[in-house]
């Protein structure tokens, strides 16, 4: 599937640009810091976007938490080694180089019982690793992707709750309120404010769908 034009301006200065000669304490944290801060930049850009769509078609407004649901799982792909977007081949060489590079110094500061877990990675992409990782974060990812959302914004399923048949709307900035049990995704309990799974859906078939 060909990348939809939100990928295309993905705001990802902060991951292009993040520091890999550091030790493996300083790699874990910034880390974080400079994904979150892509993902916050995007939420920015998305939310202006959706505005400005919103004055020209007004029968139809623009779904901003779906927007914001669609460029975190892009991030997603791209933390994991996934995304499939090729529109700069030495862009996305270099930031997944610097991804392999930090992940390699956050899996050498593993003591050797949690190392041996990430075994049989012969190529050095870290991918167990760098899926733990997301698994761990996608939560403060999600945080920073909707800060800038409208308070009323609202998902576009009711995916808040334990039960798919009985799941409510996320309503506030997009998130789940932290009472709900929320469990979109995988189901880890430490998700409860994010209502989408599409950060578990292959991109090729996300892309499909966002082109319908």
């Amino acid at each position: 599937a060909c990348a939809p034009y939100r990928r295309l301006y993905l705001c990802n200065k902060n991951m292009e640009n993040m520091d890999t000669n550091n030790n493996d304490g300083k790699a874990k944290h910034n880390l974080l810091l400079d994904v979150c801060l892509a993902a916050k930049y995007e939420g920015d850009s998305l939310k202006h976007y959706s505005e400005k769509l919103n004055l020209t078609y007004t029968d139809s407004p623009s779904q901003l938490c779906t927007e914001l649901a669609r460029s975190f799982a892009d991030i997603g792909d791209i933390i994991r080694g996934r995304d499939l977007y090729s529109g700069n081949k030495g862009k996305k060489k270099k930031l997944d180089d610097s991804l392999k590079k930090i992940f390699g110094k956050i899996h050498g500061g593993l003591s050797m019982e949690k190392r041996s877990h990430y075994n049989g990675d012969a190529d050095k992409n870290y991918s167990k690793l760098r899926e733990d990782w997301w698994e761990a974060n996608r939560l403060q990812v999600w945080k920073a992707i909707t800060c800038d959302a409208p308070d009323d914004s609202k998902y576009f399923r009711g995916t808040c709750g334990n039960s798919a048949k009985t799941g409510t709307q996320a309503r506030d900035k997009c998130r789940c309120p932290k009472t709900s049990g929320g469990k979109a995704g995988k189901g880890s309990g430490n998700v409860s404010i994010v209502p989408t799974y599409f950060d578990y859906v292959p991109q090729f078939l996300r892309w499909f769908e966002e082109w319908a």
